[in-house]
């Protein structure tokens, strides 16, 4: 099973911005995505990638404000997070898709996950 690692979380003044990184174990060629959840409540998802970043999907929430890459040579996804807003605060979580075509938006869609990490956005 591929272990992902989280990293590049922290505490930010709304209006900044971070860039989260989720390094996989071994070569994965599925469709990746970010998750979070804030305190309370439940996992909402935040963003996918396709095999070969072609198709990308935002929640509307973020649209127009994160962006999420992946480089398939360090096993590598991003997400750039711009004009952080205290909404924004949650653990972030990375995971891989089950289905090397499907695109999900749902966290049954995926089946390995990262341990998170905590985004803090101070107003």
């Amino acid at each position: 099973q591929v272990q992902l690692v989280e990293s590049g979380g922290g505490l930010v003044q709304a209006g900044g911005s971070l860039r989260l990184s989720c390094a996989a174990s071994k070569f994965s060629m599925y469709p990746m995505a970010w998750f979070r959840q804030a305190p309370g409540k439940e996992r909402e998802f935040v963003a996918v990638i396709s095999r070969y970043g072609v198709t990308t999907y935002y929640a509307n929430s973020v649209k127009g404000r994160f962006t999420i890459s992946r480089d398939n040579a360090k096993n590598t996804v991003y997400l750039q997070m711009n004009s952080l807003e205290p909404e924004d605060t949650a653990v972030y979580f990375c995971a891989i898709g089950n289905d090397l075509q499907r695109v999900g938006k749902t966290a049954a869609d995926f089946g390995s996950w990262g341990q998170g990490t905590q985004v803090t956005v101070s107003s």
